[in-house]
């Protein structure tokens, strides 16, 4: 998919993903060894947005999963039509059991979910799945056989091999620990807050009619934010949110009151916003 580390970086940042050095040479890897991806950082900063970047620059379908507490095989890797099982076992009810069940758990009745679907077709695919820290201990199971031999087994039609292996990657906010099986199957990249200048970069690129000051003061001022003692930091969204909101206001600096009437952009947390406007110094910025 890519020739080199300078390559992720030049065809991501085409698709509006500006990558730090660290995130191009992981996916180069990840790529070039065909390994899953594991992202962990804290929300908001595009662990998500980077596999729906690799997926626009590969020309790919992109595959999700989305976890959650809960999700279970069914819902990760296929489950059975069984509305339209019962309504073919009514059609033939002069058949014999063993002449329904040969056709009633074939291909038309299979309903593939995520995981099979990424490894089942020879078309390019971006497997996403997303939040992988809030799903059970017990689906990290259901992965390992994925991420291992990139194969799934249904016991009545078989083992399902890919013909072409998907682009993994997995994302986590670190809520829990995974397991280490799991970890060991994949390259872990960890991707926290930019540096002020990416981070000027990725605002300008996303709010291109905001001017080179104000982009300069939302840096500044959410790097203040961050090292409060904050019970959620803003991340790269809200960054992005705050300054798509100024220039929505017309405003054309920051001052005290432009920042104590949009705190709630980028804060989400009413004891966040208290903080905020009780210790922010813009003068001292």
């Amino acid at each position: 998919m890519f020739t080199s580390v300078d390559d992720v970086s030049a065809r991501l940042a085409e698709t509006g993903y500006l990558a730090s050095p660290a995130v191009a040479t992981t996916v180069f890897l990840a790529d070039r060894l065909g390994k899953p991806l594991l992202v962990e950082g804290p929300a908001g900063v595009g662990k998500t947005e980077l596999a729906k970047a690799v997926a626009r620059v590969a020309g790919a379908r992109l595959v999700r999963l989305q976890c959650y507490e809960g999700v279970d095989e069914s819902r990760a890797l296929y489950e059975w039509n069984h509305a339209k099982q019962l309504l073919r076992i009514s059609a033939g009810k002069d058949e014999t059991w063993d002449e329904a069940r040969t056709d009633i758990f074939g291909e038309e009745f299979l309903l593939p979910r995520p995981l099979l679907t990424a490894i089942r077709g020879d078309d390019a695919k971006v497997l996403l799945i997303d939040e992988t820290d809030k799903a059970d201990v017990e689906v990290e199971g259901l992965l390992l056989e994925v991420l291992s031999d990139f194969q799934v087994t249904v016991p009545e039609l078989g083992t399902v091999t890919a013909t072409r292996r998907p682009f993994v990657v997995l994302t986590s906010n670190a809520t829990r620990e995974l397991s280490e099986a799991l970890r060991r199957r994949c390259l872990f990249l960890h991707i926290g807050f930019p540096d002020a200048e990416l981070e000027r970069r990725i605002v300008r690129l996303r709010v291109p009619d905001i001017g080179t000051a104000l982009a300069e003061s939302v840096v500044r001022v959410v790097g203040a934010l961050r090292a409060m003692d904050l019970r959620k930091a803003p991340s790269v969204a809200e960054t992005v949110d705050w300054a798509r909101t100024l220039l929505a206001l017309g405003a054309g600096i920051l001052d005290e009151t432009v920042v104590r009437d949009t705190l709630g952009v980028i804060l989400k947390h009413r004891g966040d916003i208290e903080k905020a406007a009780a210790g922010l110094d813009l003068d001292a910025l």
